[in-house]
């Protein structure tokens, strides 16, 4: 069963609640298993271009299967294959912290990216907003 918009908006405020209790502002984008958007909030003060980031890393998780750091190793290690594969995507993918897989019974639903804070801080944010699935 696909991710429902109900489940993506509680992941979504599970991550925004995660950074508003550390001083953070950031945007989470949740992509179903095609790379498709599901939802998407960018929290007030949060930078204008966070959106398009955060579903960009969303993106690049849900369609290669792999987080963020994962998907990093991958573009570093085969920089030609990861740019040839970002041109069939219909938005750039950002490999690095902030994304994480969205998973249930072995199955990846999709993906959370987030933008806004430093890597670390978005991935800490993502894995927070997943966590409130339960």
């Amino acid at each position: 069963m696909p991710l429902t918009h109900e489940e993506a908006q509680t992941v979504i405020a599970g991550a925004h609640e995660h950074a508003n209790q550390h001083g953070l502002r950031v945007a989470a984008a949740i992509v179903d298993e095609g790379g498709f958007l599901v939802a998407l909030g960018r929290m007030d003060g949060a930078p204008p271009l966070s959106s398009q980031i955060a579903e960009a890393k969303a993106v690049g998780a849900a369609v290669w299967h792999r987080d963020g750091e994962s998907l990093r190793e991958l573009h570093q290690s085969r920089p030609a294959f990861f740019t040839q594969v970002d041109r069939m995507v219909r938005v750039p993918m950002i490999p690095g912290p902030g994304s994480v897989l969205v998973r249930r019974g072995g199955a990846v639903l999709g993906a959370v990216g987030v933008s806004g804070a430093l890597p670390d801080q978005d991935r800490e944010c993502a894995e927070a907003g997943l966590g409130s699935l339960g």
